[in-house]
């Protein structure tokens, strides 16, 4: 994986922190570019229910057929030659693979020997299509005999296939023939980072097959599956949203969260308490409706159910849900709540839900939302800065999440079709654009990528903008998981 490709590198601003708890006083402020990463994290609240999947996703557990293949006699003159331990190698594969399978909560069946001949291979491959696992994987500690001729018979089984060839266990010859075979994934290293990375992707596409989404929207109740990507839409009328929330009570767990936010901001800027409170509210709403309808995931035509109405639009809640590791995505867009759902499952952060605005100066995008999380570097790493202010509609409560110039991102966005298809991208962060005096949403990041020749015809819309280079990891699983992956 490519954390670090560009040599830019970040650069604080110093922003004093404001009590601003108990007051209702507007303090004026500017968003802070290229701010560093803020290590105190937010505290925890006392009496936080904390939020959490209620749906089929939340309990599946993923299972993994795994086996080694190697010759029974001694390795010899033929590679990996003599000089290879095998019976050490495959110790050590063996303890990353249980390992990487209890962290990930799978269901792992390793064969207790290594596959030592073609008949052994044919068995275990018919038994693996029998069972119908979410996934194979083959480490292949030879190159000679049988190893390729059975990493071939798993890869035409029609389940998901990573092949693990450490060096010297293939040659190109080997590999190029099945390089591009679909539903299959061939990592020829060392590095054994690609040997779990395989597991996750397996992992992430059947947690995400399993996964179930509230679609609040319209005013008729109905599941939906999304395209052929497993995913399941529960529609739910979206005056559902506003029922619940104005029989919601202010209670001490609502003041809480909002005096936490508030505590933590750097600063706010014409947005009151009250503002935040409201808004907190909807992270509450969300919490019980996610559990009525036992669902994993929430999205919610926003505008169209609540923009007219004094109810506070949830983009402080949806970017908490989203730090919290539940897949929240804006504007009832169904191929974001399904990009937003992989994004969390493979690499263990959130994303951004953004408009893509055209910068030609700077041939770059500004991604543009009112929506984004703080806890930009994984769930379990302190969130980045962030102050408060209105959005682009002069009222509600929004956490400006301050991104770190140079930072690298990916865009990803799924297009929901028969096939799939997945619009990738990689670069860094440029700057935090100031809204006011800009126009827009005002959580607007610029990102030059790479490789776009016009900025003007960017394609897709509402990508999810993430940190890291992810690009060939989404390559990967877009193969193993029979999706189109088109790079911008």
């Amino acid at each position: 994986m490519h954390e670090s490709r560009c040599p830019l590198h970040c650069h604080g601003h110093g922003v004093s922190r404001r009590q601003f708890l108990g007051t209702s006083a507007l303090l004026l402020g500017s968003a802070v570019v290229g701010g560093c990463t803020n290590t105190t994290g937010r505290a925890p609240v006392a009496g936080l229910k904390p939020i959490r999947q209620f749906g089929p996703a939340s309990t599946v557990r993923p299972t993994l057929r795994a086996t080694f293949v190697r010759r029974k006699e001694p390795y010899g003159m033929w590679w990996p030659g003599a000089v290879y331990d095998g019976e050490a190698a495959r110790t050590k594969y063996t303890k990353i693979i249980q390992d990487t399978a209890e962290r990930l909560g799978m269901d792992l069946d390793l064969r207790p020997e290594p596959i030592h001949s073609g008949q052994e291979a044919d068995a275990w491959v018919a038994e693996a299509k029998a069972a119908g696992p979410d996934g194979l994987l083959v480490v292949l500690l030879d190159r000679q005999k049988h190893s390729w001729p059975t990493a071939g018979k798993a890869m035409d089984s029609g389940l998901p296939t990573v092949v693990y060839s450490p060096v010297g266990s293939s040659f190109t010859t080997n590999t190029a023939r099945v390089a591009d075979k679909p539903g299959c994934v061939i990592y020829a290293t060392d590095d054994t980072t690609q040997l779990v990375y395989g597991m996750r992707m397996i992992h992430a596409r059947a947690k995400m097959r399993a996964t179930r989404s509230l679609v609040l929207r319209g005013k008729e109740r109905k599941d939906v599956p999304l395209a052929d990507l497993g995913l399941t839409l529960r529609y739910v009328p979206a005056k559902d949203f506003l029922t619940e929330y104005r029989k919601t009570e202010t209670d001490a767990e609502i003041r809480g969260m909002a005096d936490d936010y508030i505590r933590h901001a750097t600063r706010i800027f014409a947005a009151t308490p009250d503002d935040v409170v409201h808004g907190i509210k909807s992270y509450v709403v969300a919490r019980r409706l996610l559990e009525r309808e036992a669902c994993d995931a929430i999205s919610m035509d926003c505008l169209g159910a609540l923009g007219k109405s004094d109810v506070s639009l949830p983009c402080i809640a949806w970017s908490r849900m989203n730090d919290d590791g539940i897949p929240a995505a804006c504007e009832a867009d169904t191929g974001a709540i399904a990009t937003q759902t992989l994004v969390q499952y493979l690499f263990d952060r959130p994303g951004f839900q953004q408009d893509p605005v055209p910068e030609t100066a700077r041939d770059a995008i500004v991604g543009a939302h009112c929506s984004c999380p703080t806890r930009l570097n994984g769930f379990d790493m302190p969130p980045e800065p962030y102050h408060i202010q209105h959005h682009h509609g002069n009222r509600d409560a929004v956490p400006v999440t301050h991104w770190r110039q140079g930072q690298p991102v990916t865009s990803a966005d799924i297009l929901p079709g028969k096939p799939s298809k997945m619009l990738i991208a990689a670069g860094w962060a440029l700057e935090n654009v100031k809204v006011p005096p800009a126009g827009g949403c005002v959580v607007s990041v610029m990102v030059e990528f790479d490789g776009v020749e016009d900025v003007l015809k960017w394609p897709g819309f509402h990508q999810i903008w993430f940190y890291g280079d992810y690009r060939d990891e989404l390559v990967d699983f877009c193969k193993l998981a029979g999706l189109t992956p088109q790079m911008c």
